[in-house]
Parts: structure tokens; C-alpha cells; sequence
């Protein structure tokens, strides 16, 4: 179980709000998890950060013996879970939430809803297929609200092409 939230502001989709770790505002929901086939964890790293396009200070690490540690606070959950399977190195992504550098206001549900109001018909369907493709384990108070939003319908199924989602936002004028 971790802290996650829709709450980062992601310039690479739009302005669309993503799933990161958010101590503050975060839902605890189950994760899943893959096993490295690296033997060395600085493979499963540089791995797990290269596939994130991101620097190695937004890079989260355990290590069972304690012989590293990362600049990123450890969630509670993460040492007990990876005991109890016998897990000696775990690693994640810790992207920062930065939805207030980005919008001045404090995260919440009205305030990210407002956010995802403003974006382009673009951004809006990249957002709402973000929020769709989420694993369903993942439920979190924005992503309630979203859902049962009448601005925000459902996909008939997940395979929409990004043309079919912009429609839902920016109706074609009659």
C-alpha cells in the first residue's frame, strides 16, 4: 500500500494530472510490482529511471542491509512489504507532486479539477486517458470525483484513439 494520488503536473502529456507518491494528499492503494532481472541494483535503477525519463534525485531506493540510502523519503510500507517477501532491494519513482509551483494553489479535489478544466482539448483528453488507463486498484479521491463527473464520460472502451477523447471535450460545433 502507498500514498498515491492524480497530482503532478505533467508537461509531457499536456498538463494532464499523473499518479505519483504523495504522503500528503495520497489514498493508500494496493501497488503492483515486478522483479528485476538485474543482478546488480544499480542496473535496476538506471533501468527504472531511464524508462521514467527522469534524474536520479526523483529515484526511490531500499536496500535491506541499509547500506545506501536515498534522497527520497522511504513510505513506512515499503521496508515491512519487502521483509515479508524476502525482497532485499526495492526501487521506485519519486517524481514530486509540483501542483503548487504550477498552479499557486494547494492540492485538492476542487483545485485539481479546476487545473484540468483549463487545459487544452488536448490536454483534457490526454488527462482523461490517463485517469481511464490507471490500473482499477488504483482509486483515489480525484479519481472518484473525475469519474462521476458528467463532464468527464466514460470511454466506450480503452482503446480510443486520442481524436475519438478530443471530441468528448471540445464538441464539434454544429
Amino acid at each position: 500500500m502507498l500514498p498515491l494520488e492524480f497530482s503532478r503536473i505533467s508537461q509531457t502529456r499536456r498538463g494532464a494530472l499523473t499518479l505519483v507518491i504523495n504522503p500528503e494528499n495520497g489514498e493508500n492503494c494496493t501497488v503492483q510490482y515486478a522483479i528485476s532481472t538485474r543482478k546488480d541494483p544499480d542496473d535496476a535503477i538506471a533501468d527504472l529511471r531511464c524508462r521514467e525519463s527522469t534524474v536520479m534525485r526523483h529515484m526511490g531506493f531500499w536496500f535491506a542491509d541499509s547500506r545506501r540510502n536515498c534522497q527520497l523519503p522511504v513510505p513506512d510500507t515499503i521496508p515491512i512489504w519487502a521483509q515479508s517477501k524476502s525482497i532485499d532491494v526495492v526501487v521506485w519513482t519519486g517524481l514530486p507532486t509540483k501542483f503548487k509551483n504550477e498552479t499557486g494553489e494547494d492540492f485538492s479535489v476542487d483545485s485539481a479539477i479546476r487545473h484540468l478544466q483549463t487545459l487544452t482539448p488536448e490536454g483534457k483528453a490526454m488527462a482523461a486517458e490517463y485517469v481511464w488507463r490507471a490500473p482499477d486498484l488504483v482509486q483515489t479521491p480525484l479519481r472518484a470525483a473525475l469519474q462521476s463527473a458528467p463532464w468527464f464520460p466514460p470511454p466506450a472502451d480503452n482503446t480510443l484513439p486520442v481524436r475519438s477523447l478530443l471530441r468528448w471535450w471540445a464538441p464539434e460545433p454544429p
